[in-house]
């Protein structure tokens, strides 16, 4: 009877380790795992213990090693799609080779479901704020001198800042002209670039695009009139804006060229500091119209403008690694690479490629799914790949959990970022952020959860009077049922089957619904938007 009882032992055991695994596996989907409350103002989290308790570990083994918190280096592109570097499908593909991008994804973590806002300046303030657009108010790109929204916010530069960080601020600006929105004057130290939008300057200058203009006196004579800061311009903190060149077509060729210098000084600079630092690093390109410098014309295979901007903007971001390296920073430094929304198709031929449906202006996933890539050399895993969600809200709280300032998050606001450190730093780190939620301008568009996206209302297009279609140049339209897609069966978006997924309907409208009340409790902010 006994290898009976041991045959019955054993089929037991083996039935709990299957049931164990199976249960381990269903808490490991994103879609059933339960969310828990961090404060009653900021998103709520799916805990990963282990995870958190091994990244805290190395964390504190880091600081151990270096004397000082870890430096954050953030490379923001502008208007560069899902697929243009070589990592997420394009580079060669492409015409436009990108190795640093590349080495940089082999060598860290790719996020393949990484998400920004529909376009450029409500990302920025995402970023800078940790809080959707609806809440700071930058609901569209302030244009011409308007005023920008970040006045009473609280800046993840201001935060690092007072947890004892040299901040720096480079290139793009576009949160607003106004005082109170500028760099020097929200935790910056330091800012050397530009305070709008780089066809701005420009479009107006070229006579391929406007004739009109350049072969007019008169009309020239009224946009120069016009109230916004045409010029490169530097600040200090808490003192004026210096105007430096005016914004012509040269100099706008010439702006990475000079940013990437001012970066690579401060990073220099930076090694004799005792303090940590964040730099914030926006290229000029992409965004149309794109005027490569002289050393970089014709560089891409493609030879098209916009492809050799993408050949020069990679080389920046390579020359920033490199000194990093060269100064003995490497090892302490996060280094996160991405584009602030997707490509502007209005644009077209200069502008960038996504796989997905709809581009820059849009919910549809080629207006908001970027590329993501964090690399830190030693910290974070050679060559890992995930899949989990990743909203660019999630630098603020992931940045002041590294500086370990966690505790400098504010109380007074809703802050929609989720502390996505364990998810960068832990072996197998998962997302810790259970829903993405798509806003345009005003109205809640969408929810994502695992792998299904949730449409309430989205952008449509009109073909019969657009040359080039893109999100900037569609409507809104929404959908009586709504629509349901499966975004790993249906990455284009083609396919709603909303009518046989109805089981998940509970979850949508419970998680819409909960995402409404902070609404109600902490009144949406709104400053930059069509009136």
């Amino acid at each position: 009877m006994r290898p009976v009882r041991n045959s019955a032992l054993a089929f037991l055991t083996a039935g709990f380790v299957l049931l164990m695994s199976v249960q381990a596996a269903f808490a490991e989907d994103p879609l059933v795992q339960a969310v828990q409350t961090v404060a009653p103002n900021m998103e709520p989290v799916i805990p990963h213990v282990l995870q958190s308790n091994e990244a805290r570990e190395k964390l504190a083994a880091l600081e151990k090693k270096f004397g000082k918190k870890p430096n954050i280096l953030i490379f923001l592109m502008d208007d560069v799609g899902y697929g243009d570097p070589g990592c997420f499908g394009g580079g060669h593909m492409s015409g436009a080779a990108t190795p640093n991008i590349d080495r940089l994804c082999k060598e860290g973590l790719m996020l393949t479901s990484c998400y920004a806002q529909p376009s450029c300046s409500p990302t920025r303030a995402t970023i800078m704020t940790g809080r959707l657009p609806i809440r700071h108010g930058i609901l569209r790109p302030p244009m011409y001198g308007e005023k920008g929204g970040l006045q009473g916010e609280i800046t993840m530069a201001q935060l690092l800042n007072e947890a004892g960080y040299a901040t720096q601020a480079v290139g793009k600006w576009h949160m607003g002209e106004n005082v109170e929105s500028q760099p020097q004057n929200v935790g910056f130290e330091d800012f050397f670039g530009f305070l709008s939008v780089s066809d701005m300057y420009t479009e107006w200058r070229d006579s391929y695009f406007y004739p009109e203009i350049v072969h007019n006196p008169a009309r020239t004579a009224m946009v120069e009139a016009q109230k916004f800061n045409k010029h490169l311009v530097h600040a200090k903190k808490g003192g004026p804006i210096e105007n430096l060149d005016e914004i012509t077509i040269p100099v706008c060729s010439k702006l990475d060229e000079m940013w990437a210098d001012y970066s690579l000084g401060f990073i220099r600079r930076a090694a004799a500091d005792k303090r940590p630092f964040f730099l914030y690093h926006c290229t000029r390109g992409c965004h149309f119209d794109n005027y490569p410098n002289d050393k970089f014309k014709g560089k891409s295979a493609c030879k098209y403008p916009y492809k050799d901007v993408i050949v020069e903007i990679d080389d920046v971001l390579g020359r920033l690694v490199k000194e990093l390296e060269t100064t003995g920073q490497l090892d302490n430094t996060l280094i996160f690479v991405t584009s602030d929304n997707g490509p502007e198709m209005e644009a077209w031929p200069d502008c960038g490629y996504s796989p997905f449906r709809g581009a820059k202006g849009s919910t549809w996933e080629g207006g908001m799914r970027v590329p993501g890539v964090a690399y830190w050399h030693g910290m974070i895993n050679s060559g890992r790949v995930n899949d989990g969600l990743f909203d660019l809200s999630d630098l603020f709280t992931t940045s002041l959990a590294v500086a370990g300032a966690s505790s400098k998050v504010p109380a007074d606001r809703f802050i929609d970022g989720v502390d996505q450190t364990s998810y960068l730093l832990a072996h197998d780190g998962e997302s810790n952020r259970k829903f993405v939620y798509y806003w345009l301008k005003t109205d809640l568009s969408a929810l994502r959860c695992a792998e299904y996206k949730f449409f309430r209302m989205a952008t449509d297009f009109d073909h019969k009077d657009t040359v080039c279609v893109g999100g900037f140049s569609g409507y809104n339209k929404e959908y009586t049922f709504g629509k349901f897609f499966n975004l790993y069966l249906d990455p284009t978006e083609t396919h709603s089957y909303l009518i046989r997924k109805l089981v998940y309907t509970g979850l949508i409208s419970e998680a819409l619904n909960a995402h409404r009340e902070t609404l109600k409790k902490y009144p949406p902010k709104i400053v930059v938007t069509v009136d």
